[in-house]
């Protein structure tokens, strides 16, 4: 993520109920090659990568970079939530000045269904309003992509306009910090 400013990455691993927030480390190689290389995962993202791919392209500590987060469930990676800039060439802004705070996540399949998503963006998002105060998220998933949808108005993200991308109708959303139940 582009200006961290006065900020230190990683911070402190962030603690939720049942997850941890970390920095990743070398044990997630694996988990990082199932996860890109997933159809399930890819489904919305333009399909997965090839595993012989992955495993020659991905770096010993994959995803090491501000803005990513591991999600770790009892000691093991589960998915990842990150925060990048929103290109100003896409589609969908709030700001004039685009570029705006973008929250993305991904889940391995077998952590789908379990409140995951919701809680390490719940707490992914408190520690984004800290660091940068006043700041806007957004969020963009495709329309189809309906659970995706569903979390991030969990989170409290308002759709904001639905635009064509990436050969799909997508939905675009604004974070306000206090989430629809």
């Amino acid at each position: 993520m582009a200006e961290l400013g006065h900020l230190v990455w990683p911070p402190a691993p962030l603690r939720t109920e049942r997850l941890v927030l970390r920095e990743s480390e070398t044990r997630d190689r694996a988990a990082c090659v199932d996860l890109f290389a997933s159809s399930e995962v890819w489904t919305y993202l333009g399909g997965p990568r090839p595993r012989a791919e992955l495993e020659s392209a991905l770096p010993e500590v994959p995803g090491r970079r501000p803005g990513v987060f591991v999600v770790d469930h009892e000691g093991a990676m589960i998915g990842t939530v990150m925060f990048d800039r929103r290109d100003a060439e896409r589609p969908g802004h709030v700001r004039p000045d685009a570029e705006e705070a973008e929250l993305s996540y991904m889940f391995l399949p077998e952590a789908w269904g379990r409140g995951y998503a919701l809680e390490a963006c719940s707490a992914a998002l408190g520690w984004f309003a800290e660091a940068f105060p006043g700041e806007p998220v957004v969020l963009c998933t495709q329309v189809a992509n309906d659970r995706s949808v569903r979390v991030a108005e969990k989170l409290g993200f308002s759709e904001m306009e639905r635009f064509e991308e990436f050969g799909a109708e997508q939905w675009f959303g604004l974070w306000s910090l206090v989430p629809s139940s």
